[in-house]
């Protein structure tokens, strides 16, 4: 009797284990429906303001939740997005960059401590640049896309690496090496130039026979001109609230800095390799994705949303937006790759990462952006001090407004109102010009994260 008393408590015991096992995954099956739809729902709204098209993935745990395309790959033959629509990802090919620099340091190749000049010898002042300063983007070295002529020149005419890096090769620093943080685009590109001469072969070979088939990346590559790439997105833009299409540019000269194309299910296998040893040991992946001067660390960046540790990045070019944001203590990752290049991917990020969480967000609205004299919007235009040597810059093309904060990129700003603009691409921030009793500009008003930030006007 002991005997059939103790085998019918195993057998309760088995069937609520299956129960609960049972109930598991049926509870994480409605609440993966719940976050799929309320991303659709989300997602669906920016598509009806002309702000987002393209593809996107969201998966925790291993599991895919939602992988979905939004929108035209191209308008002209009405094909649709798909998650096998390949986009340009722009400055996400830095992460990549930084990975093959890493799995040379892994086998003795090159030392992160190595100065620019054991590889271009008569760089200036290279004996003081590391290649730890060129991938934490702490050399100093200016930015080159950000010279006059880079529109002009280096998007539309095709550019071999050497020649591009003697656009900038011989310009001063703006900075003594590893003193700060300013993005730049040159530090990649030398790191790409020092890969293909330590590894004798080119950036896209290295990339495509380390990287890319390893992991089973058969859908992504680096794009050059004469390229043909099947399902691959056109680039679209904005004008007077219609898709036109975005100007050309030619990504080959982007080089290691973000000339590589890819889908959102192959930068889920990509995230899926950072978890492993596959590429790099556990200790490189724990140093790239370790802050080194402002939330930046070996090709990504390195934040706190909602709590929790987000690595990610941004990357923009004509026609196309994209992010990735890995939660890598939740095993969360969000991919967003846009063929819209009025795609606020930032905001986006951090509102699918809310759904998917949890938290607070708010269904996007349009919002009305007025007409305002030019001549009032020259009065903005300055030098804005948030805080000692953080600076907002205010300037102004044509009838257009931006705003650029010290070392971070130039964002259009759109009003509301003749002294009131939003920000399309961060989340709920607002800019509020404040004059005096003279009527003259003095200060303005940084409205962002329940905070009001004020900022005199310095010239």
């Amino acid at each position: 009797m002991k005997y059939q008393s103790k085998r019918k408590l195993f057998s309760y015991y088995i069937l609520i284990q299956i129960f609960v096992f049972m109930s598991s995954i049926l509870w994480a099956n409605i609440k993966g429906e719940d976050i799929k739809n309320k991303v659709d729902q989300y997602i669906k709204a920016y598509v009806k303001m002309n702000q987002f098209s393209g593809s996107i993935l969201i998966a925790r745990n291993g599991n895919i939740i939602i992988n979905k395309g939004y929108g035209m790959a191209n308008w002209e033959y009405d094909i649709p997005n798909t998650p096998e629509t390949k986009f340009r990802i722009a400055s996400l090919t830095k992460q990549f960059t930084a990975m093959a620099v890493l799995m040379l340091e892994g086998k003795g190749l090159l030392d992160l401590n190595d100065p620019l000049t054991k590889y271009i010898p008569d760089y200036p002042s290279g004996d003081k640049i590391k290649i730890l300063h060129l991938l934490t983007h702490t050399s100093g070295i200016p930015d080159h896309t950000e010279f006059p002529d880079f529109n002009k020149e280096r998007r539309v005419y095709q550019y071999d690496i050497i020649k591009t890096i003697e656009t900038f090769k011989n310009k001063p620093l703006e900075f003594s090496p590893g003193e700060k943080f300013k993005y730049s685009n040159s530090g990649y590109i030398l790191l790409g130039y020092i890969t293909e001469k330590i590894t004798k072969m080119s950036y896209e070979e290295y990339i495509d026979q380390n990287i890319f088939k390893p992991l089973k990346m058969y859908h992504s590559g680096f794009e050059k001109p004469d390229k043909i790439i099947k399902n691959r997105a056109n680039g679209y833009t904005v004008k007077n609230n219609e898709i036109v299409n975005a100007k050309y540019r030619i990504m080959a000269n982007a080089h290691a800095s973000g000339a590589l194309y890819s889908t959102t299910e192959d930068l889920y296998l990509w995230d899926r390799a950072l978890y492993t040893e596959k590429l790099i040991k556990k200790a490189s992946l724990e140093k790239m994705f370790t802050p080194f001067k402002d939330k930046y660390g070996y090709g990504w960046g390195i934040v706190d949303v909602f709590n929790r540790k987000m690595v990610g990045h941004n990357g923009e070019t004509e026609g196309f937006r994209a992010n990735i944001s890995r939660f890598i203590n939740d095993d969360a990752c969000i991919i967003i790759l846009s063929n819209l290049d009025k795609t606020p991917v930032g905001r986006i990020s951090i509102d699918l990462a809310a759904i998917l969480f949890g938290e607070k967000y708010e269904i996007p609205k349009i919002k009305k952006i007025v007409n305002v004299d030019p001549n009032i919007l020259i009065d903005y235009v300055g030098k804005y001090e948030l805080k000692p040597n953080f600076y907002l810059i205010i300037t102004k093309e044509n009838t257009h407004l931006y705003c650029q904060p010290t070392g971070q990129k130039k964002l259009e700003i759109y009003p509301e109102s003749a002294t009131r603009f939003f920000i399309k691409e961060v989340v709920g921030a607002h800019i509020t010009f404040i004059r005096n009793e003279n009527k003259i500009v003095e200060k303005l008003i940084l409205h962002q994260g329940g905070r009001d930030i004020s900022a005199k006007k310095i010239e």
